[in-house]
Order: C-alpha cells, then sequence, then structure tokens
C-alpha cells in the first residue's frame, strides 16, 4: 500500500465512525435503548429492595426486562413494611400467590402520569383491574397514593406508591362475606341483614360465630323463624348467642367447659366420644377462617336462657347517662341496698345534671360518705310509683326521711326544681324516672332567716291593721291566723324556690281560704336580697312585686296587700303607699 494511501485510512476510519455514529442517533428507538430497563431502575434504587427481592423470588425479572412497555406502579420497602408481620415472609414461601400480587402493580403500556389521571381504571396483567381515584392534588390507586410519577425506563414507566395493592380475589373476608358465599348460609345471612349485624360482623373483631345451616333453621317449630324475623329485638339476642368475643379456634374450644357470648349469656361446651356441642347443637365443621375471626358450623339453632329482670342498678349500670350516678352508688355503699328486693321509686339525676353540681361540689360529695348517702337516699322513695302515680301527689317521703315536694305544670312534671325528663323505666325491683337536677334535702340546703312583722302602727290606709292572715309556703300552713300585732320568727328556711300564698285567715281550717295573692314562685338564692311585695300603686291599684335588690321584676294586680321580703325581715303590710314601700325596702336592705 502506497505510503499517501496509509495515511490516508486513519482519517477515513474516523470519518465512517462519525457518519455511522450521525445515522444511528437518527434511528427511532436509539434514545430509549440508551436507557436501563424497569428492573435495573429498581435495582439501581436502594428504595425497592423488597421489591426486587420479591420480583426475584417469583421469577418476573426477565419478564419486566422484556420490550414491555409496561406500567409499574412500584411499592417502595416502607409500603411492604405495611403488611402483617408475617405476610412478606409467607408470600415469599407462597410463590403462585406471590405472582398474582406482583403482576396486579403491572398494566400493559406505558401510561404516563397525564394519562393515569384521565383513567378510573386500569387493567393489570393478573387479570384484575385496579381504581384510579384524583383526590386535590393526590392520586390513588384503589388506597395506595401514588407519591412519585414518570420515571421513565426503556421499556415503559414506573409511578411509585406508599402501599403494597392486593387484588380483590386475595383479600381476606371477612365472616360475613364468607356466609354470603356459601349457601348453606342463606337464613343466618337472612337473619343477619334484618338485624342489623351485618356491619357489626364485618367489624375488626375478632370474632369466634357458631353457624347454623340452614337446615338447623329448618329444624325449628313452625312459625319461629317468620315470628323472629317480625320481631327484632328477639332476633338480634338470639343471633348474638351465636357470637363470642375472640378466635377461639376448634383445639381452643374443646379446651373450654363455657364461653361467654356477645349478648353476655354463657353457651356450654362439651365433648362427647369425638363430638364437640356447644350447649345442644353439635359442631359439624371447624375453623373456617376469616379476616375477622373464625366459624364453626353448627346443626341447631342456639336458643338463649330466658332473660332475668334486670334491678335498678342493673339498669343503671348499662346506661351510659348514669356514670356519674352509679359512681356515687358504689361510693355511698347503696348498690347492694338498690339490688334488694324494694320495690323502689328512683329519681335518677343524669350525668348533665350531676355536671351542673357547683366547681368541686361532686369530689367533695364522694369524699363526704354521710352526706352524699343521705343526698342520694333522698332520691329514692319506697313503693313502687308510676308516672301516673306521681302526678297525683303534691309529697312522697324518701327513704332518707325527708319530703319532696311533686309539682306539674302544664305538661311537665317537677321533684323539687328537677324536672322529670323520662319517666317508667322499670325494673325487677321498682321503676325509675330520670331527673335533670340533683335533689338536696333541705335538711342540707343553706339557710335563711325570716322575721315576720304584719302591719305599722299609723300607716294604715282605712283598712282593718287587725285583720288577720293565713300564709303558706309550699302548700304548707306556716303562718296561721297572722295579725297587726304579732311578730313571728325568724323561721328557718332552706334556699330554693317557694311558692308563696297568703290567704284571709281561716280559724277552723287555717290556709284553707283561697288564697288572695299567688301562690307565687320566690326564689331564695343565698346572699340574694329579694322581696315579694303587694302594694298600692301611684293610681291606687293593688299591685303585686317582685324586687332583688329593690329592682322590680314581675308585676301583676292583686286584691289585698301585704309585703313578704327574703332574706331580710320579712313584713306584711296593709295599704301602704307605693312610696312607704320603697322607703321600707330601702332601709331594710341588709
Amino acid at each position: 500500500m502506497s505510503k499517501p494511501i496509509q495515511k490516508a485510512v486513519p482519517f477515513l476510519i474516523t470519518c465512517l465512525l462519525l457518519l455511522f455514529g450521525a445515522m444511528a442517533a437518527l434511528l427511532p428507538g436509539r434514545a430509549a435503548a440508551d436507557k436501563p430497563t424497569i428492573v435495573e431502575i429498581a435495582s439501581g434504587d436502594d428504595r425497592f429492595e423488597t421489591l426486587v427481592a420479591a420480583l426475584q423470588a417469583a421469577e418476573l425479572v426477565d419478564d419486566l426486562q422484556g420490550e414491555g412497555p409496561f406500567t409499574v406502579f412500584a411499592p417502595t420497602d416502607h409500603a411492604f413494611a405495611k403488611l402483617p408481620d408475617g405476610a412478606l415472609e409467607a408470600l415469599l414461601n407462597d410463590i403462585p400467590t406471590l405472582q398474582k400480587i406482583l403482576l396486579y402493580h403491572v398494566a400493559a403500556g406505558k401510561n404516563m402520569a397525564a394519562d393515569v389521571v384521565q383513567l378510573t381504571e386500569l387493567e393489570t396483567l393478573q387479570g384484575e383491574k385496579v381504581q384510579i381515584r384524583v383526590e386535590g392534588h393526590k392520586v390513588f390507586v384503589n388506597d395506595a397514593q401514588i407519591i412519585i410519577t414518570d420515571i421513565e425506563a426503556s421499556n415503559g414507566v414506573i409511578h411509585v406508591i406508599d402501599t403494597v395493592l392486593i387484588p380483590p380475589s386475595l383479600q381476606p373476608k371477612t365472616i360475613v362475606d364468607i356466609a354470603v358465599a356459601d349457601d348453606r348460609f342463606e337464613t343466618l345471612v337472612a337473619a343477619l341483614q334484618a338485624a342489623d349485624l351485618v356491619e357489626t360482623l364485618q367489624g375488626d373483631g375478632p370474632f369466634t360465630v357458631f353457624a347454623p345451616t340452614d337446615d338447623a333453621f329448618a329444624k325449628l317449630p313452625a312459625g319461629t323463624l317468620e315470628a323472629l324475623l317480625n320481631d327484632i329485638p328477639a332476633l338480634k339476642e338470639i343471633l348474638l348467642y351465636h357470637v363470642v368475643p375472640g378466635k377461639f379456634l376448634a383445639a381452643d374450644v374443646v379446651q373450654q367447659t363455657e364461653l361467654t357470648t356477645a349478648k353476655g349469656d354463657k353457651v356450654k361446651i362439651k365433648v362427647e366420644g369425638g363430638k364437640v356441642f356447644v350447649n345442644d347443637a353439635q359442631i359439624i365443621i371447624t375453623d373456617i377462617e376469616a379476616s375477622n375471626g373464625v366459624i364453626h358450623v353448627i346443626d341447631t339453632v342456639l336458643i338463649p336462657p330466658p332473660s332475668q329482670p334486670k334491678t335498678i342498678v342493673d339498669i343503671a349500670v348499662a346506661d351510659d347517662r348514669f356514670e356519674t350516678l352509679v359512681a356515687a352508688l358504689q361510693a355511698a355503699d347503696l348498690v347492694e341496698t338498690l339490688q334488694g328486693d324494694g320495690p323502689f321509686t328512683v329519681l335518677a339525676p343524669t350525668d348533665d345534671a350531676f355536671a351542673k353540681l357547683s366547681k368541686g361540689g361532686l369530689k367533695a360529695l364522694l369524699n363526704n360518705i354521710p352526706t352524699l348517702k343521705q343526698i342520694l337516699l333522698y332520691h329514692v322513695v319506697a313503693g313502687k310509683a308510676q308516672a301516673a302515680d306521681v302526678v297525683q301527689q303534691t309529697e312522697l317521703t324518701t327513704v332518707q326521711g325527708e319530703k319532696i315536694k311533686v309539682r306539674v305544670e302544664g305538661d311537665k312534671v317537677f321533684i323539687n326544681d328537677a324536672q322529670i325528663i323520662i319517666t317508667d323505666i322499670e325494673a325487677s325491683n321498682g321503676v325509675i324516672h330520670v331527673i335533670d337536677t340533683v335533689l338536696t334535702p333541705p335538711s342540707l340546703r343553706p339557710k335563711v332567716h325570716v322575721t315576720v312583722v304584719h302591719g305599722i302602727p299609723g300607716q294604715a290606709l282605712g283598712a282593718d291593721p287587725a285583720l288577720p292572715v293565713d300564709v303558706s309556703v309550699d302548700g304548707e300552713c306556716v303562718l296561721p291566723g297572722f295579725t297587726f300585732s304579732k311578730i313571728a320568727g325568724p323561721l328557718s328556711l332552706p334556699v330554693d324556690t317557694y311558692r308563696i300564698a297568703i290567704s284571709l285567715a281561716n280559724t277552723a281550717a287555717p290556709c284553707s281560704n283561697a288564697p288572695v295573692i299567688g301562690p307565687l314562685n320566690v326564689p331564695v338564692a343565698k346572699g340574694e336580697n329579694v322581696s315579694i311585695v303587694a302594694h298600692l300603686n301611684g293610681q291606687g291599684e293593688p299591685t303585686a312585686s317582685k324586687f332583688v335588690n329593690n329592682v322590680s321584676l314581675i308585676r301583676a294586680v292583686a286584691p289585698v296587700w301585704w309585703c313578704v321580703t327574703w332574706p331580710m325581715p320579712v313584713r306584711w303590710m296593709s295599704r301602704f303607699s307605693g312610696a312607704a314601700i320603697t322607703a321600707l325596702l330601702k332601709s331594710s336592705r341588709m
């Protein structure tokens, strides 16, 4: 070869290489060929170590290194870590199931994020579909959020997700799912639906269900099933008698002699000649495992024992409105008393009623057992008084010894100042009426002292100053035959609201005449300057007024004129001018 040609060869080779390179760059797919495959990307990213190990175990590496293209929803190591304990190890030892789960993360074709959000579902290589959901700026595949999008590979695209996807066909089935899918339990499923217990038995549990077959229900007496389907409370009790909280496999059941059901009653377990019985029902199939428990199939419907009547205490304990009352009864050692034969009528304050006590009041009571006991017994009346009986009374004597006042106002019934808000909750040993305020015995209430004077010399306006009157408080005749010259007091009255009535005196039957004033509701609060004044107004008309610290609150016409003041001295005055009364009030303030 001549020297000129030899010198030209390297130059020619260089030119050819550049030419081929330029041509190759123009060929379709060259840029993609330079990119790593989906498997290569996952292998080089330490967030996907578990995924890569799973692909290798399932022998899917070669598939995902193929041409594709594929869309892979790739769970991170953190996503796999969210699986239940032992689930990953179990999957690595169950290759067919592992393959199904991994292929449920792969869709044919290259679906970029912009494509995915246009979809509502996407079919996977496993054969089942994933659901696509967009919420705000977040995109979900089933319940897994896509946290990174559009990692491009030579044979597709990866979207990173935060939760492992489980195909619907592989998701664990609840007790209800199993029963619905098994035609031996059609009657049981219908009963669960009628009793509104489906959601309960789809809950977390775990539960052990002794499931009667359709043949078991068919053994019930004629008409029984139809009657139960029309008596939902009874049906619910029977169904819950077949449910035991907790998961008891057959090996656990045979170790028991009895189990407590969700209804609260017990079922008896006995083993006879290799057969296991629940009460008189034989377990014919064991250990049908569910995601929320286990089913044992039985050949006879279980019938719970007749319900035992509940005492007053049982009812209170089972009702979360009475948690404070129950705690107080326990502290006062009165539980056994109210579980006795009775009968009792209990006026039961709710938790809200106790919450109305002054700050620290309940705590103080719980630390003063004698006082607590008196207060609680003041809510109990011997005998069974239904609401219809209560409203016929004006007062009732409590087990504590003091009386409570009964008052009917329209359609409302009050015990002292507490309103009865629920009536006639019957118990085996009496009846409960629910009240909205805690009752305090008069002997334990703060007292106000009242001095009474009837008339003031020289101030009468023509009326007989010796005109006697009867004064009653809450129906009790406290001042019979009260005249101008008498002074009564001090009366000691508990702080409360009183119904004051004034009538012309009746010597033969004090306080029996119709009131000429009242009855007026007079609230007496500790430290409060309250007055009820009956007097002539500026036009000479008879008027009754209520004053709190000399501020008039109410007015009503009354035919005669006396004055009652609390807690200052109380005066009954005959026919004074409004100015005279006002001056008297100002001079009498405590």
